[in-house]
């Protein structure tokens, strides 16, 4: 269906390009607007009025502002996967073939069933859901939940994965200037003509603000001409930077901000390569705050319908779209700007019909000229009511002597003052504070290195506003240490700014505060009748403020009436104060591009490819694809693949890929003192050639982590982790040497990545190693024997060498720098079949552990001490260590606490499941009879049968009975006998060999 053709765009005028038309749909219906318009001008240049619903009651609602503080043109974009609800169309670009639709309706934006909500209105005042769906309790989850759920929200997420691209950058610079009005051109201009590095950040596509949209003169150009030279000059300053379409959205810590950019948004589908949005983190030796002002509505009853629009966003509509968006119009005013739009509305060719100011007396000069235009002028009336079904079509006035008349109108500006966009000024403690000059709230204390200036300073003429940005751009350069001239200040002339403060209009009907979310004044009023009178409190109470617009609009209004009704000054009552982020951010540019395998990028071992090769299954360790078996043809399924490969390493020789283990270098005169510290057993004593099984607490007592420490030099250590743990570990030793212990001269540096290491575990290993190095090293158990480390050049390659056994076999690691992993596994392949070895993965790994009793991460679960593992010798008496204060505690010496023990079924032909419970024969499979769970369960080839290893109350002294192992989710109860967590080798004689 193809709509009107517009009927409300001047024939001539506005910043639009007239030359480039885009055609645009809404609601199915098609529309034509131009390139430089916004979905909002475009719409209501095509007479369209009726654009949303509110939230609660479903009031039909119209455009009511021109920029990021509209509350009721909210709409969803584009469709499929790139859908976006609540997009404003305000500040939507327009751009060819887009496609919107009006939410929060049902069936159509024209019939709303939702719109009944107004029939039962007086139920659904300030805090219903705090008073009703109480009883029966039944109904809850049944009924009033689910309706709930269903009545949330506004628009419709796209509920598929998102297909475009977002990026994080990073900025630094000595001025950041926020917002392009006059006083941020000004500012800027002053600051980059000194020489400082200038960033210019503004939220709207065209740099410029209200100069845009007003009949100004500065330094004799009209005040968009002016904007136009100004953004010229600052374009061709190569310290400056321009970013529009870039919103400011928190100040932080540090003279940071946080800023999105919408690098996109206004194309239909991103340019290949680009991103939708970018995420930038801009560092400033000092900021200036322009962010301009917002004017705010005046509170009457029936101020929500559409064709009740602010005065300011006519004369934006006007002057920058052309467009008026009504014939006969009247404006509400408090003060002299509402006079402005009058003026400007009817030299576009606009009827006015009324002026009404709520000052019982008003300038002569503009009471006159109205009076030309052929207004009717009513000095200290008010407008009490509006008419219409979803536009307005009439206005009901009520004047001094309080006779009442109707007014026919289809378009009522309102103007009830300005309120500085001061939000960025408190995102660091600042707190407003209230200015009488203007009835509304100015930025106090700003964090430190920020300045306000213009609008958002509380400076609402144009001359003052500009001189005051152009001299915080010198002092802030100037600060910078750069006083290089800075040019003459722009001039203009002040306007008129006169208003005496209007907060609520009193009359029959709803009159809105809220327009998003339907908070009336009359609910300000039960609010403070039911004693939530705290402007917080008040906010939670009535959602003031909480809809997307931020109270931008509804705030002041809000806390000034409360104040009224309190018989308090509005300073004293206060106002809420803004936290990031102050203009919306998608999710997905805070990720940026790390989602998906991006978010938690997978790490390939560097022989990878070799493992590809030899048939490896993989699974995710930590961020790493290790290999977790090699499965060969003809074998039936993982356990027999399992069983061969950990066979064979008992059996021969196998070959395991261990560089994802944590790999921490320790060096510095006081690298030994720093690991004594750090670990509960000796460190310090370790003689250079010589490894350690070490163990780490948390400073709760608990244990952290367990690895090696290889000493390679009086002063160079290194430590190695857990895979998972790598990461975690070195945050740790960092903290504690920067933060605990800085006099300890240490440097410590992750070089996990830095070697490919492989375990060359079994029987025939030293065979093999040795036909592999050759002269390079002798591997006899004299001259190299059990925990013995080394490093020397193999074939002209930095290697190193550790005897040292997970498996509890003969068994050592070699490690090459990286870039040699994979012709190190290609050679210890070829080499390795003379001597039968084959390569194992992760699972016959855990199989070779838990038959040897090493404790994994299944055990170091971050619930267990060194005395449940039976490590409790480990703890050294005789130094200090991280967690040796707490370690001691009574209830982690308790003899009843959960310590370690091994298990096998009764019956070898049973199995136990993972997480199964041990309880004593007989007893209920209660948690009050609950003895303790099963940690790893494996099938051991050695036993031929099933074995694991487990926590349980005190297990060791429970060695040799039988007990069960239940597992309710399994639904399986075994019977076992408790063991040594040592089944295979438990004197140590094969890796002592």
């Amino acid at each position: 269906m193809t709509a009107p053709i517009a009927s409300h765009r001047l024939a001539t005028g506005g910043l639009v390009d007239r030359t480039k038309p885009l055609r645009f749909r809404f609601d199915e219906k098609s529309y034509d607007g131009f390139a430089g318009d916004t979905l909002a001008s475009a719409l209501l240049a095509s007479g369209v009025r009726l654009v949303g619903r509110s939230f609660k009651y479903h009031r039909p609602r119209g455009v009511v502002t021109a920029g990021p503080e509209e509350p009721n043109a909210l709409v969803e974009l584009r469709e499929g996967a790139r859908r976006e609800p609540n997009s404003k169309a305000t500040t939507v670009e327009l751009f060819d073939d887009l496609r919107a639709r009006s939410q929060n309706r049902w069936p159509s934006l024209g019939f709303d069933i939702g719109a009944v909500n107004g029939l039962v209105s007086p139920l659904l005042v300030a805090g219903f859901y705090y008073k009703t769906f109480k009883w029966p309790a039944a109904f809850w989850e049944k009924l009033y939940e689910p309706a709930i759920r269903r009545a949330a929200g506004l628009g419709r997420a796209a509920g598929l994965l998102d297909p475009d691209a977002y990026e994080k950058a990073f900025a630094f610079t000595d001025v950041l200037v926020i917002g392009a009005g006059p006083a941020g051109l000004a500012a800027a201009l002053s600051a980059g003509r000194a020489g400082a590095r200038v960033i210019l950040c503004e939220e709207d596509f065209v740099l410029g603000g209200r100069l845009l949209a007003e009949r100004d003169t500065i330094d004799g150009l009209p005040a968009d001409g002016w904007a136009d030279r100004a953004v010229a000059e600052l374009a061709g300053l190569a310290n400056v930077r321009l970013m529009p379409r870039t919103a400011v959205f928190g100040a932080y810590d540090g003279g940071t901000f946080g800023a999105i950019e919408k690098v996109s948004d206004h194309l239909h589908v991103p340019a290949e390569g680009q991103p939708r949005q970018r995420l930038w983190q801009i560092t400033a030796r000092r900021s200036i705050l322009c962010a301009g002002a917002v004017e705010r509505p005046l509170v009457f009853a029936g101020n929500d319908r559409p064709g009740v629009m602010m005065a300011s966003s006519l004369r934006t509509y006007a002057h920058r779209f052309g467009v008026v968006p009504g014939r006969a119009v009247s404006v509400f005013t408090n003060g002299d700007d509402g006079w402005r739009t009058a003026f400007d509305l009817a030299e576009a060719g606009a009827a006015i019909e009324a002026v009404i100011d709520s000052r019982e007396t008003v300038p002569a000069a503009f009471e006159e000229r109205a009076r030309r235009l052929g207004a009717r002028v009513v000095a200290g009336g008010r407008v009490v009511a509006t008419q219409g079904g979803k536009s307005l079509a009439e206005i009901t006035i009520a004047r001094a002597d309080g006779s009442l008349s109707r007014i026919p109108t289809d378009l009522l500006a309102m103007s009830g003052g300005w309120n500085p966009a001061l939000a960025l000024s408190t995102h660091l403690g600042g707190r407003p504070a209230f200015s009488d000059a203007i009835a509304a709230f100015v930025p106090g204390t700003p964090p430190e290195g920020m300045v306000v200036a213009g609008a958002a300073n509380g400076t609402m003429t144009l001359g003052r506003g500009l001189g005051e940005g152009h001299a915080a751009g010198a002092r802030a350069a100037e600060a910078c240490g750069f006083s290089a001239a800075t040019g003459e200040a722009p001039v203009a002339d002040d306007e008129a700014a006169g208003l005496v403060p209007l907060w609520h209009v009193a009359g029959k009907g709803k009159a809105f505060v809220d327009f998003q979310h339907d908070v009336t004044a009359a609910d300000i009023a039960l609010a403070h009748r039911e004693g939530f009178r705290s402007v917080e409190l008040l906010k939670r109470y009535t959602t003031l403020g909480m809809a997307t617009d931020q109270g931008r609009l509804s705030n002041i209004n809000g806390h000034a009436i409360m104040a009224e009704l309190a018989g308090r000054p509005i300073p004293e009552v206060g106002t809420t104060v803004a936290r990031p982020p102050y203009a919306p951010v998608a999710i997905a540019a805070f990720a940026g591009t790390a989602r998906g395998k991006h978010f938690k990028p997978t790490r390939h071992i560097p022989a990878h490819a070799v493992a590809e090769e030899q048939g490896a299954t993989f699974i995710e360790a930590g961020p790493w694809l290790r290999p977790q078996f090699y499965h060969r043809a003809g074998e039936s399924g993982w356990l027999e693949t399992v069983t061969r490969e950990a066979r064979n390493v008992r059996d021969n020789v196998g070959l395991c890929d261990v560089s994802t283990l944590g790999k921490i270098d320790v060096q510095g005169p006081d690298a030994a003192e720093f690991l004594d510290r750090v670990y509960a057993n000796a460190m310090a004593s370790l003689p250079v050639g010589r490894a350690r099984y070490g163990l780490m607490l948390r400073e709760d007592g608990f244990v952290l982590d367990d690895g090696t420490v290889a000493r390679f030099g009086p002063e160079n250590f290194v430590v190695s982790t857990t895979t998972a743990n790598a990461g975690r570990i070195m945050k740790h030793l960092n903290f504690l040497s920067q933060v605990l212990w800085p006099e300890l001269d240490v440097q410590l540096a992750s070089v996990t990545e830095a070697w490919s290491q492989v375990a060359v575990a079994g029987p025939k290993s030293r065979a093999l190693l040795q036909a592999l190095l050759g002269d390079a090293i002798d591997l006899s158990g004299d001259a190299f024997p059990f925990m013995a480390v080394a490093q020397f050049d193999w074939a002209g390659v930095p290697t190193r060498l550790f005897r040292i056994s997970f498996s509890g076999e003969l068994a050592y690691e070699i490690a090459v720098p990286a870039d040699y992993g994979e012709a190190l596994a290609r050679e210890l392949a070829t080499v390795g079949e003379g001597f039968g070895a084959m390569p194992y993965g992760t699972e016959a790994l855990g199989v070779l552990r838990v038959e040897k009793g090493h404790v994994a991460g299944n055990e170091l679960s971050g619930t267990t001490t060194a005395g449940d593992l039976g490590l409790g010798r480990m703890l050294s008496t005789k130094k200090r260590f991280v967690g040796k204060a707490l370690a001691f505690r009574e209830g982690l010496v308790d003899p009843d606490r959960l310590r370690l023990v091994g298990f096998k079924p009764v019956d070898p032909t049973q199995k136990v499941s993972g997480g199964a419970h041990f309880l004593d024969a007989g007893a209920a499979a209660t948690t009050a009879n609950d003895l303790g769970y099963v940690t790893s369960v494996v099938f051991s080839p050695a036993l031929g049968q099933w074995i694991g290893l487990g926590l349980m109350k005190r297990g060791p002294e429970r060695i040799g009975e039988r007990l069960r192992a239940v597992d309710l989710l399994r639904r399986t109860d075994v019977e076992i006998e408790l063991c040594s967590p040592h089944f295979v080798d438990p004197e140590g004689s094969r890796h002592h060999a």
